[in-house]
């Protein structure tokens, strides 16, 4: 088996912003490259692109994370650098799902799944999530959920 689509133009992306000696780039490529041959590694297996999207996506979100907590902390030097680093990653990741196309996947779920009510959540997110998976924010996509089971 081989390597994703994704870990090539990571790999890539290394190389160029080597040659470009854009230090700061090459940090923030390096770390995502790292994540990404930890897992490879703890998983002893080639990851597709999908495994790929899903470790980006948790990486974008601890950056998000650190984001908040430095605006938060008046730290605004170090939220600048992780903004950057934020938009480095989400080039890697796909486009963000519209409303529209997250409500459509919702109640098409909801509806395959049979779900009656609130206690029904967890067979409509296990649906949801796969279609979702590195499109939309986890949190926004339970609160969809439960609204449409609750209306």
């Amino acid at each position: 088996m081989g390597q994703s689509e994704l870990a090539g133009r990571l790999k890539t992306d290394i190389i160029t912003a080597m040659k470009a000696k854009d230090k700061d780039r090459l940090g923030v490529l390096r770390m995502m490259q790292a994540a990404v041959k930890q897992v490879e590694v703890d998983e002893r297996r080639d990851l597709d692109d999908a495994d790929v999207v899903k470790i980006l996506s948790s990486y974008a979100r601890k950056v998000k994370d650190q984001i908040k907590s430095y605006g938060e902390g008046g730290r605004d030097d170090l939220c600048a650098a992780a903004e950057t680093e934020f938009k480095i990653v989400s080039e890697f990741l796909p486009a963000e799902m519209s409303q529209e196309d997250l409500e459509k996947i919702v109640l098409t779920a909801v509806e395959e799944s049979g779900a009656a009510g609130p206690q029904d959540m967890g067979k409509v997110m296990k649906l949801v999530l796969p279609k979702t998976a590195g499109r939309a924010d986890g949190g926004k996509v339970s609160a969809m959920v439960k609204k449409a089971l609750m209306g």
